[in-house]
């Protein structure tokens, strides 16, 4: 029994949240679902960044106190792991959690011990939506490409990490898939990054220019901890490190698997910067660092600063948490941004929910009950298409997720509802029981065969479909599976919307 331990990146909560997080938020809780089902041990972390610079002066736009916006931020956050269905089993907030700032302080000393940090007075161009100082290379148009704002001319005393002294290490450990960067395009830009040379990064910032906010660098109160260190900590803070440190102990250094689910924008600070971190500190790197694209709506990013969003909780109370949750895992592909609209998630969910998933499991409800009383035959399901479907489905869907491919995973399930339906259609269960009805005792035991087979593939689908669509497949168990006695009466699964 392996230790899984899957994270999210947390995200600022300068305003509530958006899709594009729900997306990653049910991304990480598949993989927690799915190991669960595999027999390991999970540990699903989710949180906010609350200490963002972002946040204070979106607290000053609302004319709120900086800790009331973000407590009330947060809160939503919080909020979303019952709307979309959520097994996380840990949430963090960096702001006040007490966890979190001994983690921080012992990360920055180890680093400081390590001769990897260090003080001077730096000059340059500060992107406030990334929280960090940029390149003039990486600008386009004088812009910064993630949030299309020019960056404003920052010049004080920091401190500094030493990150060009890990390069090498970065590019072994990355290259040689030590820690697994998926897809791979990925893993190539950040080899390329690293190709380019790394450069030593600021790893706080003044007092006066973070307006008091944030964790104070230890031995100098002056400055406070950058956005950007202080988040990243939270990975293993969450875990005890810096104070009790028994889950640090169980989870991360002796963890199995540590995975990182992440978008692509915060790609650099998690495969380049967190690891230089990690080994300046002599801690364990994560195994897997899982990267999706973005959602979008008419071509422009969701997201939050960009004004371009779409609220889960509110699709969510009016689509039902299946419906997103499926068009989440069905429709976005491994690479590639995805456009959203509303229509596209009520297609999705009337073609295979309603029609493909809810049709099969009313027509097997309403067969048991019609032709057998409701009660399951004592009949072992043949051989054929459909039996092949159910018995390939687990294979297939571990494969897809290893490689962090929902929609093929969801394929691999979906498999099952087509050749369930493409059997009702070639045994007829109707004809057979006319027959049965006339006295032909084989059509009787065809039936019992073609009943067995269609409730076996719907118990398969209330097993596979359980990381994806947890309460559905909890609705679909409780028709189809009868420990004891008939099946309940057959009730709609899922309403056209």
């Amino acid at each position: 029994m392996s230790r899984y331990y899957v994270t999210t990146a947390i995200p600022y909560v300068n305003a509530r949240p958006h899709l594009g997080f729900a997306l990653e938020l049910v991304q990480a809780d598949v993989l927690a679902r799915h190991h669960r089902l595999l027999g390991d041990r999970v540990r699903f972390l989710t949180g906010t960044d609350d200490n963002s610079l972002k946040n204070v002066l979106a607290a000053r736009a609302a004319g709120l106190p900086t800790a009331e916006l973000v407590d009330r931020n947060a809160a939503a956050f919080a909020a979303l792991r019952e709307p979309l269905a959520l097994s996380s089993t840990d949430f963090i907030r960096t702001s006040r959690d007490a966890r979190h700032r001994v983690g921080v302080e012992r990360l920055w000393r180890a680093c400081a011990d390590a001769g990897d940090l260090y003080r001077r007075h730096y000059e340059g161009l500060y992107c406030l939506g990334c929280e960090q100082f940029c390149a003039p290379a990486d600008l386009v148009d004088g812009r910064c490409p993630e949030h299309d704002v020019e960056p404003g001319v920052v010049a004080e005393e920091n401190w500094f990490f030493r990150l060009s002294r890990h390069a090498d290490r970065l590019r072994e450990l990355i290259a040689g898939g030590v820690v697994r960067i998926e897809p791979a395009a990925r893993r190539n830009e950040v080899l390329a990054f690293l190709a380019t040379g790394l450069h030593d990064f600021s790893a706080s910032r003044s007092r006066a220019r973070a307006h008091g906010w944030g964790i104070p660098v230890p031995g100098d109160p002056d400055q406070v901890v950058s956005v950007w260190w202080d988040a990243l900590v939270n990975y293993v803070s969450s875990l005890g490190y810096g104070g009790e440190g028994s889950n640090h102990r169980r989870w991360w250094v002796g963890g199995d698997r540590r995975v990182h689910v992440i978008g692509k924008g915060v790609l650099r600070f998690h495969a380049v910067q967190w690891l230089a971190m990690l080994l300046s500190a002599g801690e364990p790197l994560p195994t897997d660092i899982l990267v999706h694209d973005y959602l979008t709506t008419d071509g422009r990013k969701i997201s939050k600063s960009a004004g371009a969003t779409a609220d889960p909780v509110a699709l969510v109370d009016r689509y039902g948490v299946d419906a997103v949750r499926w068009w989440l895992l069905r429709d976005v592909p491994r690479v590639g941004d995805t456009d959203f609209t509303e229509a596209r998630l009520v297609a999705r969910a009337n073609e295979d929910l309603a029609n493909g998933l809810g049709n099969l499991v009313n027509r097997v409800a309403v067969v048991v009950h019609r032709y057998r009383d409701g009660r399951p035959p004592a009949t072992t399901p043949g051989a054929g298409p459909l039996r092949e479907a159910c018995q390939d489905a687990p294979e297939l869907v571990r494969a897809a997720l290893a490689e962090f491919d929902f929609r093929r995973a969801t394929a691999a399930v979906w498999r099952i509802v087509e050749e369930a339906n493409r059997h009702v259609e070639r045994v007829r269960p109707w004809d057979l029981a006319r027959a049965e009805r006339d006295g032909d005792a084989e059509a009787g035991r065809q039936l019992d065969a073609a009943i067995a087979a269609l409730l076996e593939a719907c118990r398969c689908l209330a097993t596979h479909l359980t990381p994806f669509l947890p309460t559905l497949a909890a609705r679909i168990s409780e028709q189809c599976v009868a420990l004891s006695g008939p099946l309940p009466a057959p009730r709609p699964l899922f309403p056209r919307l």
